[in-house]
């Protein structure tokens, strides 16, 4: 969650990536929509086992009771729906094990778990959804090295290679070390709509950009608005506008490009980048586009935007892009299939394909402690998130995920999409210098959201802010 971003995210979905401003690989398809796999090694008898190989199995020593009573603090982005889906999700294996797993969700995530790492007191274990603000805490050395305590063999047979390799980020001296568990991953770059209404007015869902304006012009021509947007997201405003921008490059571009521009050898005020920019603020700066026009997208959370969608006298606009998260933040009885539907934002230059954008959770942990080594075993096997695939809003990155665990038919839907996919990269800022995706980008990008400096300025002002050792 860029977010959720704050998350929301991230895809998180290198470019998910290998350093703050690594380059992405494509997989061939994605890993939730992969055949099972096996996860973790089966536990040797007690009698042949040897003591080492036993002592890194760390799940097996919590489900056999030994860390009852012991207590691991947990903080991250997500909040209300989605801390209580987590809770939901881990209560199996608190029950089990007799760990207890203490979670404070903070909204302004970002900027205090600088603080709290900064003066020492850190959690245990801290949900980074940008791999950019995790990876200078593993350069200091306040992150543990998962390969030096978890089997890694087990992991790396559960995962996609790409998922490891962008769990690798420099440590103190240089070397690149495991520094996180990516549990799971947010897909992004979908088009959420109210169902009903829409087929109500006849709307098809469009394949090609070309026709998405096409059908934007027929909603104002009915008198419907057709885009609800909102950026507002406490410390963390303005990433919802990179992640307009950043799926518009992927189908603007090349993979390459992209790669190029999170690693900070593209520049903002390039061609490349400017053109996506254009693109977006065609829709964006049209207050007949636009729910409330760029006040309102200003003022208004990413979540409650989403709000006028499900207005009880009628839809006051029509669509939101957003990651599959956003689907927590829907009204507590909106069916999906039902009540919302979501369609792929459609491919803008054929040449470019179908890609997909994601976003993705890494758990970092600042404590080796043996029960804490547990829940970062723990979420290395899909079955941990069962219980969040089922009731929406994640998807599994392990290859022992099932893909009838998704619950409802939007999300499979997604991730029918997302093993569809021509090309897929990591959301851009999530990897780019933490001083830039989730500082300068979202700033600027926010300033010129509320009319105070135009596009070119911002843009600048991103190359600008750009540190010379990122």
């Amino acid at each position: 969650m860029k977010k959720l971003l704050y998350v929301v995210s991230v895809l998180i979905i290198a470019s998910m990536f290998l350093t703050a401003c690594g380059s992405a690989a494509t997989p061939t398809a994605a890993a939730a929509t992969q055949a099972p796999a096996p996860t973790t090694a089966p536990a040797a008898p007690a009698a042949t086992q040897a003591p080492a190989a036993a002592s890194n199995d760390f799940v097996a020593r919590a489900m056999a009771g030994e860390f009852k009573g012991k207590t691991v603090t947990a903080t991250g982005p997500f909040v209300a729906q989605d801390a209580t889906k987590y809770a939901a999700t881990m209560a199996d294996f608190e029950q089990k094990t007799g760990i207890t797993i203490q979670y404070n969700g903070d909204k302004n995530f970002e900027a205090d778990i600088k603080a709290e790492i900064e003066g020492g007191t850190p959690p245990d274990i801290v949900d980074f959804p940008q791999p950019g603000l995790l990876a200078p805490f593993a350069k200091e050395g306040k992150i543990v090295d998962l390969s030096k305590n978890l089997n890694m063999d087990p992991i790396k047979a559960n995962y996609d290679p790409y998922w490891i390799q962008q769990s690798m980020l420099p440590g103190p001296d240089g070397n690149p070390i495991v520094a996180g568990i990516f549990e799971r991953i947010n897909v992004k770059g979908f088009v959420f709509y109210p169902k009903k209404a829409w087929d109500a007015a006849g709307y098809q869902i469009p394949t090609t950009f070309d026709q998405l304006q096409t059908l934007m012009d027929q909603m104002v021509k009915d008198g419907t608005t057709p885009w609800c947007i909102g950026i507002e997201s406490g410390s963390a405003t303005g990433w919802v506008a990179t992640d307009w921008m950043e799926n518009i490059m992927l189908r603007t571009t090349t993979p390459e490009n992209y790669d190029a521009w999170v690693a900070g050898k593209l520049k903002f005020s390039s061609p490349e980048v400017t053109n996506a920019a254009n693109i977006m603020a065609k829709i964006w700066t049209n207050p007949k586009y636009v729910y409330g026009g760029t006040a309102y997208i200003v003022k208004t959370s990413f979540g409650d935007s989403t709000k006028p969608m499900f207005d009880p006298t009628g839809p006051k606009c029509m669509m939101n892009v957003n990651g599959n998260f956003i689907q927590s933040f829907f009204p507590p009885d909106a069916k999906p299939g039902v009540d919302y539907g979501a369609f792929y934002f459609p491919p803008i230059d054929p040449k470019y394909g179908s890609p997909v954008e994601g976003g993705g959770d890494i758990w970092g942990a600042t404590s080796n402690r043996p029960e804490v080594m547990a829940v970062m075993q723990y979420y290395t096997s899909a079955q941990h998130l069962k219980v969040w695939m089922n009731q929406g809003g994640a998807f599994a990155p392990q290859k022992d995920a099932d893909p009838s665990w998704y619950g409802n038919p939007v999300d499979q839907s997604i991730g029918a999409a997302l093993k569809n996919a021509t090309t897929f990269r990591f959301d851009a800022s999530d990897l780019m210098p933490g001083s830039v995706g989730a500082g300068s980008f979202w700033k600027e990008m926010t300033s010129w959201a509320s009319g105070s400096e135009d596009m070119t300025t911002a843009l600048k002002n991103i190359d600008a802010s750009w540190p010379a050792t990122p």
